[in-house]
């Protein structure tokens, strides 16, 4: 990984902020929503990881997994704002975090084929 990809630092940025919030989840839903929450997110980093190796079809495969596990991201953040388990500022910052992310990747799903990795 390139230090000029900026996905992969905002990603892991976006990892050691919310697993240690997702702790404080309460404890009779880690098992169900925080555990599909943190999952999605790490599958999400593996995804772009992985994707930054290969090129061709399995990239543009992986990206668009990469997508969904983001897509399913939100939705958990969502409801983790709707259930008041994140406040308002918090939810405000990850979700800033995370719509960034998303538009680095939609970037790199964009871009042509034969270039290097995520801009």
């Amino acid at each position: 990984m390139s230090d000029a990809a900026p996905i992969f630092p905002k990603t892991y940025d976006l990892i050691t902020w919310l697993i240690p919030h997702t702790l404080n989840f309460p404890r009779s839903h880690r098992f169900v929503v925080t555990r599909r929450l943190q999952d999605a997110l790490l599958d999400f980093q593996e995804r772009i990881i992985e994707a930054n190796r290969v090129r061709g079809h399995a990239r543009v495969l992986l990206l668009r997994q990469a997508d969904a596990d983001l897509d399913k991201v939100r939705l958990y953040l969502r409801l983790a704002n709707c259930w008041k388990w994140l406040d308002e500022d918090q939810y405000r910052h990850v979700s800033l975090m995370v719509q960034e992310i998303g538009k680095m990747l939609g970037g790199w799903i964009k871009k042509p084929e034969g270039t290097p990795g995520p801009s």
